[in-house]
């Protein structure tokens, strides 16, 4: 049960009577819920943190940058030896197919070191899983026990300083000989380098090289190729190969990225990972899917594990931040407010919980949606779910993710930095080393930008599906569609101006509190903001390539403002999935509010798009925000509670603010002044003397 149980501030009159049928004094069970977060794989999730906890992991800060390379793949080899990478790689190669079980159990090192995080990844993530993914059997067996054990260290060698998310334009090239049977590899312009890959200014011996397949003088589009681009012995560069570091970077300084470049390097007609495309000795092509843009998302979607584990560990970077600050701010005293001999813990007033409790509160909405995402990516990767739509739903679903998830971790750990004032500055207590970090991970593996405008042509084509036929119920139904077939059986209209014109505030908060209410009105949002769009670009596809591109670039903006809209709702709806299996009574009504907060939240941010819109009257509008600040004040005693159940410890945390230092220093000076005061030696206030 709670083992933090505080009082929290007295509410008015008025908000203690709107909220009279809410229950008294509700506990939580920190373990119960702390088991619910850990999710499908909790067994993982616990070797994991055991293994993140040890200190052989950890990052030194100070390190020259030179230093902290090699410390990271030392760390690499530390992983191997503890068994800790097999989990998605075949059982016949020592694996354990466990695909879901992989990600759960990488993105926790971030708590480590979040360079080894994705020097990891970057091993066996995406060079291990290209060979895995983009590979046949007979790759699998020739290059992935090295790949495993680290013998070869390798790159992912697909983005090029002239093209980051359109791979498809890559220039690097690939044209096969049918005299020598091998395909000479390209880099025919600066630009067309290959750049920012980890594990290729130093350490990398292949590489996965993605370039435009070029035979029998057709350009086949992008695919991948294996590529030794060292000698094993000597780590020099083959011939052909030339090798640039990038230095040192704003984050990540544990990992070597660095720059490729190929002239007329010769390999191997047989190292074509050629799963999807393949080339015949004489130079035939064939492929078992039809369609160039077709194969080449399909190859690119088998790497989607990127876009997942970065969306679990930037909400686990989020989790390791807030239970910092909030333990530090539930310690911290300052001002005498209302005692003239006991300062005011941090937390008690309620601009620090307007600046904790909603991040608090959306990364429990976000860490239920990454379950939800894991499981989709689990059942695609096994086989269990693997039909076209399951793909591109999962595609969708980690691009509307990963994008909220990796801005939330940076204004987070960027939040709890202030909110800890100097101390949070200082490196010991690692907000600022986490966010420095962290701030790739919202350009890589996909800008998020782009992510986002993919989610919206997505939505964009499901619109137009559900009006191909005219049915009036479409624009009710699209959008909830993509969260689990939630249908709305009210109109929006009436309860929203139930919420506009009800004579009194408590209805009006009643009425937002109600799941079905939040529900709708995130979803209209979602649907109103697709429809417009999807008006004003009507017919664009019948225009000149110009003026289509035009109109669809005049309206870019609002489409990935309506992608992101749709990623909120599917958090909110995976936060209110998840309290249904909540079984304590207790527990349920904290995270209820916890819930309400979240969705309330986003209602308020974007409560200009309500008003303007008129689902909220500007009288009601105000109701939001008055409602948020009882939810603060209800959640407060249950802060500690909550950071708890993230299952951290200080071993993870690494961060004086959370080790209890502060209240020792609290409970030092308070004895101090209570031991000055009873001696009647304590010296007169000059204010008092002049009364």
């Amino acid at each position: 049960m709670t083992t933090h149980q505080t009082a929290a501030p007295s509410a008015s009159a008025e908000a203690e009577a709107d909220l009279a049928d809410l229950e008294q004094s509700p506990q939580i069970d920190v373990a119960a819920l702390g088991e619910l977060l850990l999710g499908t794989w909790a067994d993982v999730r616990r070797q994991a943190r055991e293994l993140a906890a040890r200190p052989e992991l950890h990052k030194l800060e100070g390190l020259t940058y030179t230093e902290h390379r090699e410390r990271v793949l030392g760390q690499l080899k530390y992983l191997v030896d503890h068994r800790a990478i097999q989990r998605a790689f075949p059982k016949e190669l020592g694996g354990e197919d466990n695909h879901g079980g992989n990600i759960a159990g990488f993105e926790e090192l971030v708590t480590a070191d979040p360079s080894l995080q994705i020097k990891s990844g970057v091993q066996w993530g995406l060079f291990g899983a290209a060979v895995l993914h983009l590979g046949t059997a007979e790759h699998h067996a020739k290059w992935l026990p090295d790949i495993m054990d680290l013998t070869v260290p390798g790159a992912f060698a697909m983005t090029e300083i002239g093209h980051g998310s359109d791979v498809a334009s890559i220039g690097t090239t690939a044209t096969y000989d049918p005299e020598t049977g091998e395909f000479v590899l390209n880099t025919p312009f600066r630009a067309a380098w290959k750049e920012y890959l980890g594990n290729a200014a130093k350490d990398g011996i292949a590489a996965v090289v993605f370039a435009q397949l070029i035979t029998r003088g057709v350009n086949h589009g992008v695919h991948a190729f294996y590529v030794p681009i060292r000698d094993p012995q000597t780590k020099e560069c083959l011939p052909g190969v030339s090798s640039e570091d990038d230095g040192i970077k704003g984050g990540l300084n544990g990992i070597d990225n660095g720059r490729l470049a190929f002239d007329h390097v010769r390999i191997p007609r047989t190292n074509l990972l050629n799963r999807y495309g393949d080339v015949a000795e004489d130079g035939t092509y064939t492929s078992p899917i039809a369609t160039p843009g077709r194969r080449f998302f399909t190859m690119l979607g088998t790497l989607v594990q990127g876009r997942v584990s970065l969306d679990g560990a930037a909400v686990a970077a989020s989790k390791v931040g807030l239970t910092a600050a909030i333990r530090y701010a539930a310690e911290r005293r300052q001002f005498n407010a209302s005692s003239d001999t006991a300062e005011e813990v941090l937390l008690d007033y309620q601009r620090h919980q307007r600046r904790l409790f909603p991040l608090l509160a959306a990364t429990y909405a976000m860490s239920f949606a990454h379950e939800e995402l894991l499981a989709k990516f689990d059942g695609v990767f096994s086989g269990a779910q693997d039909t076209d739509e399951d793909r591109q739903d999962l595609e969708t679903l980690a691009a509307a993710l990963k994008p909220l998830s990796t801005w939330h971790a940076l204004t987070t750990l960027q939040e709890c930095r202030e909110a800890c004032g100097g101390a949070g500055f200082m490196i010991e207590n690692r907000f600022a080393s986490l966010r420095a970090d962290l701030d790739i991970y919202v350009t890589f593996e996909g800008d998020n930008n782009v992510l986002l405008q993919l989610v919206a042509k997505r939505l964009l084509n499901d619109y137009a599906k559900e009006f191909r036929a005219m049915n009036v119920g479409a624009l009710a139904k699209f959008a909830l569609g993509q969260a689990r077939g939630v249908a709305l059986k009210t109109g929006l209209g009436a309860v929203a101006q139930f919420v506009a014109d009800s004579g009194r505030a408590q209805r009006s908060a009643l009425a937002l509190r109600d799941p079905d209410t939040q529900r709708l009105l995130l979803a209209e949002r979602v649907q109103t903001m697709v429809a417009q769009a999807a008006q004003a670009l009507a017919g664009a596809t019948k225009l000149p390539q110009a003026e289509a591109a035009a109109r669809f670039n005049a309206h870019q903006n609002e489409l990935i403002e309506a992608a992101r809209a749709h990623g909120e709702l599917l958090q909110w709806e995976a936060f209110t999935e998840a309290l249904e299996k909540i079984e304590d009574p207790g527990t349920k009504q904290v995270l209820t509010w916890l819930r309400d907060l979240f969705g309330l939240s986003l209602i308020e941010a974007h409560l200009e798009w309500y008003l303007m819109n008129g689902r909220l009257s500007m009288q009601r509008g105000r109701t939001v925000g008055e409602y948020i600040n009882r939810l603060l004040a209800r959640l407060r005693p249950h802060a500690l509670d909550l950071v708890d159940a993230f299952g951290y410890t200080q071993d993870h945390l690494r961060a004086t603010v959370a080790s209890g230092v502060e209240a020792r220093r609290q409970e030092e000076a308070a004895a101090y002044f209570a031991a000055l005061r009873a001696s009647g030696e304590a010296p007169a206030k000059e204010k008092d003397l002049k009364k």
